[in-house]
């Protein structure tokens, strides 16, 4: 039998969450929209588990500052979700300045 017939098949919503949580990620700074649902569906199972918590904040900008924060703060990889498109381009600056003191985020 071939290796291919006994791989499990997963969505890349899946393949995402699970290896944040294999890199230890316990907190990701998002807001949903339309192209990220189906890694939200994942994250929400995930937290359901007791695994990943979400923060939602109120705008994508506010979630990238907050990630940001939170890799200063403590150390770990900071986390930030958003939709394409303008929520994308909402998460530049945050970003942006992580990147240039080299926070890891």
């Amino acid at each position: 039998m071939s290796p291919i017939a006994n791989t499990k098949r997963v969505t890349g919503g899946f393949a995402l969450i699970d290896s944040l949580k294999r890199h230890g990620v316990k907190h990701i700074f998002g807001y949903p929209g339309g192209a990220i649902l189906p890694i939200y569906d994942e994250l929400y199972r995930a937290e359901a588990a007791g695994g990943i918590q979400h923060i939602l904040v109120r705008h994508e900008q506010g979630a990238a500052h907050a990630a940001d924060g939170y890799a200063r703060a403590t150390g770990q990889v900071g986390v930030c979700f958003a939709t394409s498109g303008p929520g994308a381009t909402n998460l530049v600056t945050g970003i942006a300045t992580a990147h240039m003191d080299s926070i890891p985020m």
